[in-house]
């Protein structure tokens, strides 16, 4: 089976986003583009402005088109003002999480062949102890640069980049092994941005709450938004759930995105009348849990939109714009969807779950491959299509249900259990604030499954309570053998947990057969 929509989505030509700011700036350079997190109001003109004496900085650095500049910032003008002058003189934005430490530093570094590092002041150390600025002879490392907002740099006057040219390199999530760097185009950017537009019901009026990091493309489809539509955007520096609503509703936020579980944070809240006290209509994003996508619309009164993607293909492939609980919907024009078995066999309505893979009607809607990583692409672009690695299957009326990563499961006493069955179980606990599961290897079968609880903070350790609990909502083969607690959960830019950083053998872990016995487990 394959899935198409058929909706009032139109494709269009392809404006060209540098080309859209850069008119809309100069036709209308006092419009608000955005209300930054000190409060300070951000025009078109001086966005502008900034993205102009940005390129100046680079370009006396020595950067040209096509070099990777990594930028390591949290949410702020000086960001937008590296992230608009990257794309307006066709340099290669490479965003990156600026808590990234060590290895994983390193390898994002080296991996894309930085030609510079723009960083916050406090990020400089761990960049030079992590020693890719010694082993990369041409590399520059700079803290915040200076770049007053009353400058007025000579205007870049280079050609605007194509639609088909590099505009960043995003890192996958990289949740079972290193992460790979998307390349993605400016056409790719500009599809994502017309995809949240439609999907989002949003009209020009809007205030759009940007919570989520510039390095993820949540954020960045959300901060070129503006561009396409007469939105403005309320950015703040990171998530917050104690002043969540008082604050979308003091900046008149209509919007809100969720990612990463927030939308499980804000309903464990205690109960506010600020829970009402808000003009936002519509939450979208993805990974709702489906127990929780009801209650929250019913507390909150918003409206819950569901969608399904992957940076690869433009951030986002299918939408749910029906509202029916627990799918992810039907793809956007320019995608078709297929679920393919482990034969390549087509999977139909009622015929199980299969790989997600992704096809399109429009040439480069779908990203040409991961930097330097010729191994990966081979595996994801194939003759048939993108071949996502996530499972997927169909409701009887057509529409797509999300499973999973395909590697994230465990093959216990051989029964596949997926770890999103076993986590989304686990989140419900009122004590628990987020979870994951691993594999380790089982005294009899293939693997015992742990189970990595965060808990809420006035919440006590009780492991064999809480096995308890879950042993009334889940299957034999579906319990933890074992139970640790952990403080921080390692994360993704796109907040996915780093599964293959938990440890593998938590010294303190609760162990079931001592607890409760096998023959109960």
């Amino acid at each position: 089976m394959t899935q198409e929509k058929t909706g009032a989505m139109k494709v269009g030509p392809i404006v060209g986003l540098v080309e859209t700011f850069q008119a809309r700036a100069l036709a209308e350079p006092d419009r608000l583009f955005a209300k930054m997190p000190d409060g300070s109001p951000l025009t078109f003109g001086a966005l502008s402005r900034r993205a102009d004496a940005a390129i100046a900085f680079l370009w006396d650095t020595g950067v040209r088109p096509g070099d990777r500049v990594v930028v390591m910032m949290r949410n702020s003008p000086q960001a937008l003002a590296i992230i608009y002058g990257l794309m307006r003189a066709g340099m290669v934005w490479v965003p990156t999480n600026p808590t990234l430490v060590g290895d994983a530093l390193a390898h994002a570094i080296h991996l894309v062949e930085a030609r510079i590092v723009i960083c916050d002041p406090d990020v400089v150390d761990n960049i030079e102890a992590c020693g890719a600025t010694a082993e990369l002879g041409n590399l520059s490392l700079v803290g915040l640069p200076d770049m007053p907002p009353e400058t007025a740099p000579k205007p870049w006057a280079g050609q605007p980049p194509s639609k088909n040219d590099l505009a960043a390199l995003m890192f996958t999530s990289g949740t079972t092994g290193p992460s790979k760097a998307t390349m993605v185009t400016y056409m790719m950017l500009e599809l994502a941005v017309r995809a949240v537009i439609d999907f989002a019901g949003i009209v020009p009026g809007d205030n759009l709450y940007q919570w989520e990091p510039f390095y993820h493309i949540g954020g960045a489809q959300v901060i070129l938004t503006p561009i396409l539509t007469d939105v403005v955007l309320t950015i703040r520096e990171r998530f917050s759930a104690s002043r969540f609503w008082s604050d979308v509703a003091a900046s008149g936020c209509t919007h809100i995105h969720h990612l990463g579980g927030i939308i499980q944070i804000l309903l464990k809240l205690p109960p506010t009348p600020e829970d009402r006290a808000h003009g936002v209509r519509i939450a979208w994003g993805g990974g709702c849990a489906t127990d929780v996508w009801r209650p929250f619309e019913a507390r909150f009164g918003v409206e819950l939109r569901e969608c399904y993607g992957m940076t690869e293909a433009c951030s986002i492939t299918t939408q749910n714009s029906e509202g029916v609980l627990g799918c992810v919907g039907r793809p956007l024009p320019w995608f078709s969807v297929e679920l393919k078995d482990e034969g390549g066999q087509i999977v139909g309505p009622g015929e199980g779950s299969g790989e997600i893979v992704v096809t399109t009607s429009l040439p480069g809607a779908i990203f040409p491959g991961y930097y330097r990583n010729p191994e990966a692409t081979a595996k994801a672009l194939r003759d048939d299509g993108f071949h996502t690695g996530d499972l997927g299957s169909w409701n009887e009326d057509g529409l797509l249900r999300f499973h999973g990563r395909m590697g994230d499961s465990v093959r216990v006493r051989g029964e596949l259990v997926s770890a999103h069955e076993v986590e989304s179980v686990a989140n419900q606990h009122p004590d628990v604030e987020e979870s994951a599961i691993t594999g380790v290897p089982a005294e009899i079968g293939e693997n015992d499954i742990q189970l990595f609880l965060r808990l809420r903070t006035d919440a006590t350790e009780d492991p064999e309570g809480v096995y308890r609990w879950l042993a009334e909502r889940l299957a034999p083969h579906q319990r933890p053998a074992y139970i640790a607690f952990i403080d921080a959960f390692p994360k993704t830019p796109s907040q996915r947990i780093q599964k293959h950083r938990l440890p593998k053998s938590p010294a303190d872990r609760w162990v079931r057969r001592a607890a409760v016995g096998r023959e109960t487990a």
